[in-house]
């Protein structure tokens, strides 16, 4: 039977799901869906950019071999935001994520480093494959952020969102 993408970013090395400061890893316990769920909390206002921790966990519990729910913490093991690593199952497919960082953590660089680490993980399950982000039309401060990592904004539209493509 051919590997899940859930299988085989779980299988990556520890190594690669760690930057300087941070690392993303998979939900493990009640604590981190805790975390995920009720305690990161965004500032007011950026509640109609992402979508809530609990609706990609809920995809990720109906599909679970396309999305790995996860915690991103400070290297001390400190939790500052969630990610959901998944599919992309729009158009022509390639790899995602969703994230947003407690807005005690937000403004110091942390959210560009867990791009960046986002893109390294989904990159070790296959180099080849596209990754692809989607926000908001008014969402500038996200579109900035992805362009400084080299997405590129693409002619494809996911609803009516726009998409990003590295």
């Amino acid at each position: 039977m051919k590997p899940s993408f859930a299988d085989k970013i779980k299988s990556l090395p520890k190594e690669v799901w760690s930057s300087e400061r941070l690392t993303i890893r998979p939900i493990e316990n009640n604590d981190d869906l805790w975390y995920a769920v009720v305690e990161c909390s965004l500032a007011p206002g950026q509640e109609e950019y992402v979508n809530p921790a609990g609706f990609s966990i809920g995809r990720a519990y109906l599909a679970p071999g396309d999305n790995v729910p996860c915690v991103i913490c400070k290297r001390d093991g400190e939790k500052i935001g969630y990610i959901a690593l998944r599919t992309w199952i729009v158009k022509d497919g390639g790899f995602s994520w969703s994230y947003y960082l407690d807005r005690r953590f937000q403004g110091l660089g942390y959210g560009k480093e867990a791009a960046r680490l986002a893109v390294a993980i989904l990159k070790a399950v296959d180099p080849q494959m596209p990754v692809k982000l989607s926000t908001e039309v008014d969402n500038i401060k996200a579109q900035r952020l992805y362009t400084s990592i080299g997405f590129v904004k693409s002619e494809e539209m996911d609803g009516d969102d726009l998409v990003f493509v590295l």
